[in-house]
């Protein structure tokens, strides 16, 4: 199933549920999923047309009187366009809207570099009391929206489009917004990923218990709040670490887990992700093996960061 149809389908069901609910999209209905709820809820399903900045204040503005918008767009629309409405209007008014930015990093794929936002994570993570979510697959995404909805504030939902393979299937899987998920535990060395790079991850995995290397995966879905005690205590139990991420090892998930083991406990860290590019054209196994992103990599930058190990 693919992510924007277990938005459209999670929408519908929270729609029925909670008529404060609303969906507002700047002309992009159709690539995002949510084009199905204009029929059913015409009066709570609105397109402001090209018109992003916009899209964010009407949202602020429906948020201050009661409602949970929820704005949708490709993810530089979703988030350079709008920084300053996500700042002032947004944030700082602490308005209750619910921003969804599709296709981030490279899987903006044939959109090309001015589409693929490799910098919004960093833009963003810089907003006081906006939280930045990243969903994994499927099952997690199903589980974090009502929970998104639940919170009070600002969130920014970073999220791959179209079908992605499963990581959580066991049925007693339980997600928290603010918790990190361990995938796998292990000792020889610590792997924080996020998004489309957990897939890349699990089958770097198979590659490093091949040769004898126990990682330990976590997925660190929620950048900001980061989990720092998750962060810590896998540092210090494997004593190395690598990051893997969909976006500039610049500002984003990389620059959060190196700001924890900064002040908490230091440890050698090597980063997989765009390092500090624009994007281009292209379909992603190529944009992978472009940009450095592929399970190979990061199979060589454990191995570089264990090399450092005390």
């Amino acid at each position: 199933m693919e992510m924007r149809q277990v938005l459209c389908e999670c929408l519908d069901q929270m729609m029925a549920e909670n008529e404060n609910i609303v969906v507002i999209d700047a002309d992009l209905a159709k690539p995002n999923g949510t084009f199905p709820l204009r029929k059913k809820y015409p009066e709570r399903a609105i397109d402001v047309g090209i018109a992003e900045q916009n899209m964010a204040s009407v949202a602020a503005g429906m948020s201050s009187y009661g409602f949970i918008p929820f704005i949708t767009s490709f993810t530089p629309f979703a988030s350079r366009r709008i920084c300053d409405q996500i700042a002032i209007s947004i944030a700082y008014a602490k308005q209750n809207v619910k921003i969804i930015g599709s296709d981030p990093g490279i899987s903006a794929e044939f959109n090309g570099g001015t589409h693929m936002s490799m910098e919004d994570i960093g833009v963003l993570r810089s907003i006081p009391e906006l939280v930045i979510y990243e969903p994994v697959d499927v099952a997690q995404f199903k589980q974090a929206l009502p929970q998104i909805v639940a919170y009070k504030g600002p969130v920014y939902i970073r999220m791959f489009r179209k079908t992605i393979g499963d990581v959580f299937t066991d049925a007693d899987y339980k997600f928290d917004l603010f918790k990190a998920d361990c995938i796998q535990e292990g000792t020889s060395v610590t792997i924080f990923c996020s998004g489309i790079m957990v897939q890349e991850t699990m089958e770097a995995n198979e590659i490093l218990k091949q040769e004898g290397i126990d990682a330990e995966i976590i997925n660190i879905h929620t950048i900001k709040p980061i989990d720092r005690d998750a962060v810590v205590a896998s540092a210090k139990k494997t004593g190395a670490v690598v990051v893997a991420e969909n976006h500039n090892v610049i500002g984003g998930l990389t620059s959060a887990v190196c700001e924890v083991l900064m002040e908490e406990y230091p440890v050698p860290l090597r980063a997989v992700g765009v390092k500090d590019r624009f994007g281009q054209v292209g379909k992603m196994p190529f944009l992978k093996e472009e940009y450095h992103m592929t399970a190979q990599d990061i199979v060589s930058a454990v191995k570089e960061a264990m090399k450092l190990k005390k």
